[in-house]
């Protein structure tokens, strides 16, 4: 088993913990069990060395998919190192980025059902796809969600996106988003394309 393996192990342990956390009821002396063993594994992580996003490779400022890749193990919405995200699946249908994830019950908004905000996530995250498929570096100018209808919470959920149109810099990209035959969401966008150096600024 690689690192990366071990990460995205942790990652998904940590996520379940997480929705099951949500979703149970615990008493006063397992709660405050439970947190002394988290505080003591965070002591754990805290020695470890410090680190940062793999977004300094060589060739990354050209590359748009090497920086994609660079950055997918800790991407918030299909990350699998990322404990705080949302563990979603993505592939390409042609030139069409698809992301599929089962939200979690932290995740919930009104009962039952998805947070609105996780499925703009979604959204979005989803059309970056896009502009890793075309090789474009672009920020996000606007994003615009029609909600249909409620996603329900432990069921697949799939995001489609692809570029409608191109204008220069102006890039017009369209989703939607599914759940079995429930038609939950449109999405439209328009994204900038920019300098590829902009993507190499660190905050840290």
């Amino acid at each position: 088993m690689t690192t990366a393996e071990r990460r995205a192990r942790v990652a998904r342990a940590l996520r379940a913990l997480g929705h099951d956390f949500v979703d149970h009821e615990l008493d006063d002396d397992d709660l405050d069990a439970l947190a002394e063993t988290i505080e003591g594994l965070l002591g754990d992580v805290r020695r470890g060395r410090p680190r940062r996003r793999s977004d300094d490779g060589a060739g990354v400022e050209s590359d748009v998919t090497a920086f994609h890749r660079s950055l997918a193990n800790d991407a918030v919405v299909a990350g699998p190192a990322n404990p705080m995200g949302l563990g979603a699946q993505h592939w390409y249908e042609d030139d069409v980025a698809v992301m599929e994830v089962t939200i979690g019950r932290a995740f919930e908004g009104a009962p039952g059902r998805s947070h609105g905000g996780i499925l703009a996530t979604l959204v979005d995250e989803t059309m970056g796809y896009v502009l890793a498929r075309h090789a474009i570096f672009a920020l996000t100018g606007w994003l615009r969600i029609d909600y249909r209808d409620a996603a329900p919470i432990g069921v697949p959920v799939r995001a489609r996106a692809w570029l409608e149109a191109r204008d220069d810099r102006k890039l017009t990209i369209r989703a939607r988003i599914d759940a079995g035959e429930i038609h939950v969401a449109d999405g439209e966008a328009l994204f900038i394309a920019v300098d590829p150096a902009l993507f190499s600024l660190r905050t840290d």
